[in-house]
């Protein structure tokens, strides 16, 4: 299996019917698309290793979407950005919005400003992709979800992996039946480092995933340990989870901080009737629905020196969706509201981990947020005056 893109064209047929090795060729439905003017508030690691990239390679490809100005209070950050890839530099987000004629925003910026961003650009009428997590609360993210939803507005979370050609295949194998009726989902997230939060982070992805190859979830039980001698901040070092999803189906989860990042650190699996498939390092895609017969197999058939990330990992295919969400040709791929629900599955793993019990879904975001950040509170403190 050859993976294609939005419009079905493979590197394949590009390469060799084409004779367009670079994909580069002219693309006349791209041309003819309306020019989306971007802004962008946060320009740092994220910013410039995938979405500055990923928005040159979609220029690249015909794609009519230009960042036209960036919010970045770091003078080295933005004077580096601005050198490579343009735009006017903005000190301060409020002035970029007040100045500029925007379409959209994509919001890089620290998770704890997700909502102030956020909330500013829908007020000043102005669609969002912002990324992941949507927010640091239910309360806020919830708050976020609705205003765009008053507005009439675009809000998207980002969540790549649902854009990684493996998974969009994944997903229309399940939908066209194959594996028949998904009964049992497991997955693991790992990371071999420790200056992000492991869950917020790293496994919000896996959470995401669960939601959008199997559906909702009600109700979700998780346990977690730390090692005694830890220096880590974060409450929890390795985590295993329990999921029941509305559907009836049944899934578990397993995350850690101690891992290895780079050996298989990203794995999910669904079983349905005697078939399932696999998702392997968000490479290769199995499919198994025979005792006897052949596992079919699909990998990117593309020349490894023409590899992009930002194409591979989703981000040039999560921001054309944005693009033609404004446009309104297509519907997001994934909302504000997915997002939403992401975190509440993981504010449930909070929940699970401090009363030692099973939680229920929906949450009550004012309520739930109230309780995680006392529990996140004694938690630091006490491994605080441990280190004392």
């Amino acid at each position: 299996m050859i993976f294609a893109d939005t419009y079905g064209h493979t590197p394949y047929e590009k390469a060799f019917t084409q004779g367009d090795v670079y994909g580069i060729g002219y693309d006349s439905e791209r041309v003819g698309r309306r020019s989306i003017k971007l802004g962008i508030i946060g320009a740092g690691g994220v910013a410039q290793s995938k979405y500055f990239p990923a928005i040159a390679r979609l220029r690249m490809i015909w794609e009519p979407v230009e960042i036209v100005a960036f919010a970045e209070p770091r003078q080295d950050h933005a004077r580096k950005v601005q050198a490579i890839y343009g735009g006017r530099w903005y000190t301060d987000y409020g002035e970029m919005l007040a100045q500029e004629t925007l379409d959209g925003v994509l919001v890089l910026s620290p998770d704890s400003l997700h909502r102030e961003h956020t909330l500013a650009c829908l007020q000043a009428g102005v669609h969002v992709l912002v990324e992941k997590p949507i927010a640091r609360s239910l309360a806020d993210a919830q708050e976020m979800c609705r205003t765009a939803d008053e507005r009439h507005l675009t809000l998207m979370t980002v969540a790549n992996k649902r854009c990684s050609p493996p998974y969009r295949r994944a997903k229309a194998i399940l939908n066209d039946g194959a594996i028949g009726h998904p009964a049992l989902f497991t997955g693991k997230f790992m990371l071999g480092y420790d200056y992000v939060d492991l869950l917020e982070s790293g496994t919000i992805h896996l959470f995401d995933l669960a939601l959008y190859l199997m559906g909702s979830v009600s109700a979700v039980s998780a346990a977690g340990m730390k090692s005694p001698n830890s220096t880590r901040a974060y409450p929890i070092e390795n985590a295993a989870l329990t999921l029941q999803f509305t559907s009836g189906a049944v899934g578990s989860m397993i995350t850690s901080s101690t891992a290895l990042s780079f050996k298989a650190w990203e794995r999910v699996e669904i079983h349905g009737d005697h078939a399932w498939l696999e998702v392997e390092d968000q490479y290769e895609l199995r499919l198994h629905d025979s005792e006897m017969g052949a596992t079919q197999s699909w990998r990117p058939v593309i020349p490894n020196t023409l590899l992009f990330d930002e194409e591979f990992g989703g981000y040039m295919s999560i921001v054309e969706n944005f693009a033609q969400s404004i446009r309104v040709a297509e519907i997001p791929v994934v909302t504000g509201w997915d997002g939403y629900r992401a975190y509440e599955l993981l504010t449930a793993t909070h929940l699970s981990l401090a009363r030692h019990a099973w939680v229920s879904l929906p949450l009550d975001p004012i309520l739930a947020d109230a309780e995680v950040s006392d529990w996140l509170s004694k938690r630091t403190q006490g491994a605080n005056q441990e280190k004392g």
